[in-house]
């Protein structure tokens, strides 16, 4: 069987923490992290990437963000939240929720850092994480889902790299 294709991607620019929003778990995206993860959204699908699968942190800043790319696919992926990727969480944790998707072929996974650098890391067998900057995203091939050995990484693009492809 071919490698599956897993998108780690972190969520985009988000209202700041404060008095406005004293519940962390529902800042929303800004309006300009919005437009930045659009135009991200269409260089992906200039660079022809597809997902067969859309899963989301519950957190209302990471499920925008994958509402962002899931409209922006043609066909539109299934989108699917998982509480393994809120903040907090382990790189284990989302590891074994993977094997629910183990009959997609390319899924993406929206989350939080540090939790996307760890889980990167971990994909990739090393000990270091990957620093995500709002909107990065990284394809990393496994064999199976749940992987059950290293990853490779295919490319890491940060998101201004992006939003210059989709010019």
């Amino acid at each position: 069987m071919a490698d599956i294709e897993l998108y780690l991607i972190r969520h985009g620019i988000a209202a700041n923490r404060g008095e406005a929003f004293p519940d962390d778990t529902k800042r929303p995206l800004t309006s300009q992290g919005i437009s930045r993860l659009r135009k991200e959204a269409r260089a992906l699908a200039r660079l022809g990437v597809e997902f067969d699968q859309v899963v989301t942190s519950p957190l209302v800043r990471a499920r925008q963000t994958a509402e962002v790319f899931v409209q922006a696919a043609s066909p539109h992926p299934p989108l699917a939240v998982s509480d393994a990727l809120a903040p907090g969480n382990s790189a284990t944790a989302v590891i074994e929720d993977l094997g629910r998707f183990d009959r997609r072929a390319r899924v993406a996974l929206v989350g939080h850092e540090p939790n996307m650098g760890e889980l990167a890391a971990r994909l990739l067998g090393t000990r270091r994480a990957i620093e995500f900057k709002k909107g990065a995203i990284c394809r990393i091939d496994v064999a199976a889902l749940p992987p059950t050995r290293p990853g490779r990484l295919i490319w890491f693009a940060t998101p201004r790299m992006l939003r210059l492809t989709s010019k």
